[in-house]
């Protein structure tokens, strides 16, 4: 093991990106599946204890001694692994083979603490995959729920700020990119905080649906079978798996089919999905002058610009959701397909989980300083309505529509469609239509910056 400064990190997430990824560094560093994986191997120590058919005794006072061997897991134990790993001790070979220098360090830490009869039960009847496969669901689980979700609320409840504050703030809209009917700042914000609380319960419903299995090395419980045939080994497993808050997969060869973690990493790039469309919404809206930016005392916006304001956090977000995508999507497929009873090319692909999530925090935690820095331009907004006087045309078709002219869109499409118009010309219109007078004044009231529709109850409504 070697220590590195971020200048000599290989990858940006452990370099420049460090201090906001740290987070993370729980549940997806080297240190962090070493901690899980003594976690598994302590407590299957544990539960073959409580089984009357084995001879392995644990006192209660001991058992809290184990359980502090990953409770109060440190750099040190993580440092005395890797040596078991790839140097060896004095009295050990090295085992190029992380799973086995972990049960060697529980091992070791059971003669320490006088119960050297209870060293052949690490590990007993397992495979490698068993205690993989809940660890990493441990990790897994963990940095969504105590990072990634957290830092979403965070976005969401800006964006939910943002609509209830701005919720009348009238905006001209652009579908396919030129006028349309106008919205308002704050419903469009309330678009994306409803989209991405519906997209963050779909995360939290497949962190909760996460898996894991316990079978031995073909998925057939072979060596458990063998060594006590009259333990219900089925049901051992569903209940240990149980006991880290996880479902349990009965059917599997040696490896975990991880439809679970698919389903998982699917439902993030739905969340980041929806924040990829803000973050381009967001940065039209600067480019469009519709949204101010705050700029940060001595940051710089161009080298040789002096001007210039960039909206660099959303532009940071959106390479980082795109590259996380990438990787999710490439986790999805990889992780549920091994040959036959088991190879191990995944092995290596799902120590670029932790990767994959690290993109992800970046994008949320840019994305929320990026909300932080702007102001809509209420002033730009309204001038940009003024200057769009047709978009009242699918008001007063309508309104005609609804007074019997048959004929309601095509006039209103003559007067206005590839045309520069004006609000006079609408006005003529007006004074030349059959219509009561009632209905006159109601057209003669339209004004774009007020056919916002129920646009301001909408963003007030948001749950």
């Amino acid at each position: 093991m070697t220590d590195r400064s971020a200048l000599d990190a290989v990858s940006p997430l452990d370099g420049r990106y460090a201090r906001y990824t740290e987070p993370l560094v729980p549940f997806a560093s080297e240190g962090a599946l070493m901690r899980a994986r003594v976690r598994v191997e302590v407590e299957y120590v544990l539960a073959l204890s409580d089984l009357e058919a084995t001879p392995l005794e644990i006192d209660p006072n001991v058992s809290v001694s184990l359980r502090g061997l990953y409770e109060d897991f440190d750099a040190e134990d993580a440092r005395r692994i890797k040596r078991i790993e790839t140097e060896g001790t004095d009295d050990r070979p090295a085992t190029n083979h992380d799973v086995k220098a972990v049960e060697y360090f529980v091992r070791d830490a059971l003669v320490e603490q006088g119960l050297d009869e209870a060293t052949p039960w690490v590990h007993f009847a397992l495979t490698s995959e068993d205690v993989n496969n809940l660890a990493q669901r441990l990790l897994v689980r963990g940095a969504v729920e105590e990072v990634l979700l957290p830092a979403l609320a965070d976005v969401r409840d800006a964006l939910a700020e943002m609509a209830r504050e701005h919720g009348d703030l009238p905006m001209l809209a652009r579908t396919h990119g030129q006028p349309a009917t106008p919205t308002t700042f704050g419903k469009e914000m309330a678009v994306y905080a409803s989209r991405l609380g519906q997209a963050m319960g779909r995360v939290r419903e497949a962190t909760d649906a996460l898996a894991g299995k316990l079978a031995g090395a073909s998925g057939t419980y072979a060596a458990h079978h063998v060594a006590y045939p009259e333990i219900d080994w089925q049901s051992f497993a569903r209940e240990y798996v149980a006991d880290f808050g996880l479902e349990h997969v009965p059917l599997t060869t040696q490896v975990n089919p991880c439809d679970d973690l698919a389903a998982l990493f699917d439902a993030l790039r739905g969340v980041n999905d929806v924040l990829l469309d803000l973050d381009r919404d967001a940065w039209l809206y600067v480019s469009d002058r519709y949204l101010g930016q705050e700029a940060t005392e001595g940051e710089t916006g161009s080298s040789t610009m002096p001007h210039k304001v960039n909206p660099i956090d959303f532009e940071n977000s959106e390479g980082n959701l795109s590259k996380a995508n990438s990787d999710l999507s490439f986790l999805a497929d990889y992780v549920t397909t091994s040959r036959l009873q088991r190879d191990l090319s995944d092995s290596t692909v799902k120590r670029n989980v932790g990767a994959a999530l690290a993109h992800c925090l970046l994008g949320y935690v840019k994305t929320a300083d990026g909300l932080a820095k702007v102001v809509p331009n209420e002033r730009v907004m309204r001038e940009d309505l003024e200057s769009s006087p047709e978009i009242i045309g699918e008001a007063v078709q309508t309104i005609l529509r609804r007074e019997g002219h048959e004929d309601a869109y095509e006039r209103v499409k003559d007067l206005t469609r590839g045309r520069d118009v004006r609000i006079e010309d609408f006005r003529d219109l007006f004074e030349d239509l059959d219509v009561d007078p009632a209905t006159r004044g109601e057209l003669l009231a339209l004004a774009p910056e007020g056919y916002t529709g129920l646009a301001d109850e909408l963003a007030d409504d948001l749950e």
